[in-house]
């Protein structure tokens, strides 16, 4: 199952629970981890893209290097 359909499902199940007959002690502990999980896969799911994001075409990862462009000066 992927990750998107694992936040879809996630979501759905946080707009059931307050319908659900249990106890409100029960529905805070499960919106807590239901929103616990969103988070960690809408992390993963950032991270991964980000990821891609930065990756050259031959798999090596690049980030942007800046160097000084003027010249030392000389006391």
């Amino acid at each position: 199952m992927s990750r998107e359909a694992i936040i879809f499902l996630l979501g759905i199940c946080v707009i059931i629970v307050p319908f659900l007959g249990v106890p409100t002690e029960h529905k805070e502990y499960a919106l807590i981890v239901l929103g616990g999980s969103i988070a960690v896969c809408g992390y993963s799911l950032r991270r991964s893209a980000f990821l891609r994001e930065i990756e050259k075409d031959d798999g090596e990862r690049v980030a942007d290097s800046f160097s000084e462009s003027n010249p030392l000066e000389k006391t």
